[in-house]
């Protein structure tokens, strides 16, 4: 675990909404008289900080925000996920996702673990800035955290210390490229450890993908597209249980297709079944399956079968 040079902690709270702007506010936050090495970037050694009573407190930021913490006493949500860091989790949060700590349980204990945060202007303009959105783990549900292994826990809190220590160093014009660099290879490796989580957690991957393909043999066999509307992603997610990037990620991994694939493939069967079993045009078609400009209807399914609806109507 990082060695953060400040001073043990205790902050306390009362149920309130609280959004944190800078990175200096995240260490006043919790309490801690930390310098500020950098403007732009905070790392917390939670060993160093004994909580109080926070009641429930609900944590926003304008900065990205990655926690690993092994504590049995306070649970965290988000939305309307509950999960806690008894066993020792990592969660990667954007700018503006909410946090909400609720105090529940009884008993205290001494957390262990750490914090980083960045904020957006220290990687704009840099290949990592360009990048962060292929890190799709950071919209994930707090309830979809990774849970590491002893050896990808030491691997990450190596990388910690390594930015930790050129926080140590005097800003000077290789600051910026240097803890860039460390925290992307912190993110490589958090991509690599998520996709062995997925690996390893393949049944019940696999009643997910069972779960989707009932979702969306129901949805469209209930017809009426043009007044429901094709089924999206986020819908596919809520009724599994997982958050739009998750499910994706999940399916890309254990299908090679993600979630908008599924439901584009589903699409084009049913656009097939009726090209071939009516006389129906091909708006009426379109609008049947909820598209909106037959045009739209006619490019996708080009897209994904290499004809046009009236070609493939035509050559069966």
């Amino acid at each position: 675990m990082p060695h953060c040079q400040h001073n043990e902690a205790i902050f306390v709270f009362m149920s309130t909404n609280i959004h944190l702007h800078t990175v200096e506010e995240l260490f006043k936050f919790f309490g801690l008289n930390q310098p500020v090495h950098h403007p732009l970037v905070a790392i917390i050694d939670f060993g160093l900080v004994r909580e109080a009573d926070i009641g429930n407190t609900k944590i926003s930021t304008d900065f990205y925000t990655l926690i690993y913490k092994t504590y049995n006493r306070n649970h965290v949500k988000y939305g309307r996920k509950l999960v806690d860091f008894t066993n020792g989790s990592l969660i990667c949060l954007a700018p503006n996702q909410v946090l909400e700590m609720d105090d529940d349980t009884e008993g205290s204990s001494q957390p262990l673990g750490w914090g980083l945060g960045f904020h957006p202007d220290l990687i704009r303009g840099t290949p990592l800035g360009d990048k962060m959105k292929s890190y799709s783990f950071f919209s994930y549900e707090v309830s979809e955290s990774l849970h590491l292994s002893e050896k990808e826990k030491q691997i990450l809190a190596d990388c910690v210390q390594k930015i930790e220590a050129e926080l140590h160093e005097n800003i000077d014009v290789h600051s910026q490229s240097i803890l860039v660099s460390g925290i992307e290879m912190l993110l490589n490796y958090c991509s690599r450890f998520y996709g062995r989580q997925f690996i390893t957690r393949k049944t019940s991957n696999n009643a997910v993908i069972v779960q989707v393909e009932k979702l969306l043999n129901e949805y469209f066999g209930l017809g009426d597209l043009s007044e429901r509307g094709l089924p999206t992603v986020r819908y596919l997610a809520e009724q599994a249980n997982l958050s739009p990037n998750y499910l994706s990620d999940l399916l890309k991994k254990e299908t090679g297709k993600n979630a908008q694939d599924h439901i584009h493939y589903h699409l084009i069967e049913e656009a097939k079944n009726i090209l071939l079993s009516s006389s129906r045009s091909v708006g009426e078609i379109a609008y049947g399956l909820g598209f909106e400009y037959p045009q739209y209807f006619n490019k996708l399914f080009k897209q994904k079968t290499g004809k046009t609806p009236v070609a493939f109507r035509n050559m069966n």
